[in-house]
């Protein structure tokens, strides 16, 4: 629990007006009043329960998609396993799109449906951004391209001819 108390938690900020909750995904710059502590308790369990499925289908749907693809690559020979590596590799990426992909899109329509049961746009407020986000962004892409760059170096490797 300590891990969705800390997801949700980003969830709520302490601005001059009073409580406000910035919703994931609806918009940088926009955040809604909280009225009372009853409604924060209310849309805190609302995001911990949408958190848990988001991170179960994730979760679930790696482990299901590691093995079915599997099943299918040793379904024939296919040589030695450095062989068919990047075969594997697009097996398990496709199966992840198909069992990962379709109810996480399921989840997030129901999710954006759910939110306007929670706030109003009377209630609607502009929220700046926390200090040291953009460089924090900034960072964040830049190693995902370093470890993108790392793994395709590691995948070439791996299955050049000896």
């Amino acid at each position: 629990m300590g891990l969705l108390d800390s997801v949700v938690g980003k969830s709520f900020r302490d601005s001059s007006a009073g409580r406000v909750v910035v919703f994931t995904g609806v918009g940088r710059a926009r955040g809604y009043f909280v009225k009372s502590e009853s409604e924060e308790l209310k849309i805190r369990s609302f995001l911990k329960m949408f958190y848990f499925a988001h991170f179960s289908i994730l979760i679930l749907g790696m482990l299901l998609a590691n093995a079915w693809s599997q099943f299918f690559v040793h379904l024939r020979e296919f040589g030695r396993p450095a062989e068919h590596l990047l075969r594997y590799e697009g097996v398990y990426l496709g199966i992840y799109t198909l069992v990962v992909g379709l109810p996480l899109f399921m989840l997030w329509r129901s999710y954006r449906k759910a939110l306007l049961s929670f706030v109003s746009a009377q209630d609607e407020v502009l929220v700046p951004e926390k200090p040291g986000m953009l460089e924090r962004r900034i960072l964040g892409a830049a190693l995902a391209v370093l470890g993108l760059a790392a793994l395709a170096i590691a995948l070439f490797r791996l299955t050049q001819a000896k």
